[in-house]
């Protein structure tokens, strides 16, 4: 934490044409939703599972859910708390 992943992530995905959230867990990890193009959303992946924010470490990137959907259920990308 205190490296502003999730400012980041949501600064990306906002300019990838990518919805959804991210939030800090109780536990000390990142946790989120995205949806978008295919190629976005895979770059934003690539971008969260190995370099992250300025000054981060990532340790791990469990991915869970992935798919594609008919329609999109989120209109923007939101930083939750």
């Amino acid at each position: 934490m205190g490296c502003y992943f999730t400012k980041y992530t949501r600064d990306m995905c906002k300019k990838a044409g990518i919805t959804g959230w991210v939030k800090n867990s109780k536990q000390g990890t990142i946790v989120g939703k995205m949806q978008g193009p295919k190629e976005e959303v895979d770059k934003m992946i690539e971008w969260i599972s190995t370099k992250g924010s300025p000054g981060c470490q990532i340790e791990k990137c469990d991915l869970r859910n992935v798919g594609t959907l008919n329609r999109l259920d989120y209109k923007d990308f939101a930083i939750r708390f």
